[in-house]
């Protein structure tokens, strides 16, 4: 298949994951918004909510590091600048939900 290709089947892949993930995120967060700080950690601690919102991190950052790439190889006709851009981005799509979700479930 060609690299093209899979960059947008895996667009359209994981903006159908994020799509419920987050409309589930914001229902939750409409719903918490007067809650106290208890009642906040309470959800956050719960397994589904560490679960979806895991998830939610995951799919939302490798939706923002495809598109984000696909920006550099529309825009950038530098090959060394855009493969150190992609590798930034690469790293910071694994390293800050990774970060986010050891957090998370440490509640």
């Amino acid at each position: 298949m060609i690299k093209a290709t899979k960059k947008w089947l895996f667009l359209k892949i994981s903006s159908l994951i994020m799509v419920p993930l987050m409309l589930w995120f914001l229902v939750n967060f409409v719903s918490l918004y007067d809650s106290s700080y208890n009642e906040i950690l309470a959800f956050l601690s719960s397994q589904p909510s560490k679960l979806l919102f895991s998830l939610f991190l995951v799919s939302m950052f490798f939706y923002s590091a495809l598109s984000i790439s696909e920006v550099f190889e529309d825009y950038i006709h530098v090959e060394s600048t855009k493969k150190l851009l992609n590798i930034g981005v690469f790293l910071s799509s694994l390293i800050i939900p990774l970060f986010t979700i050891i957090l998370i479930s440490n509640l």
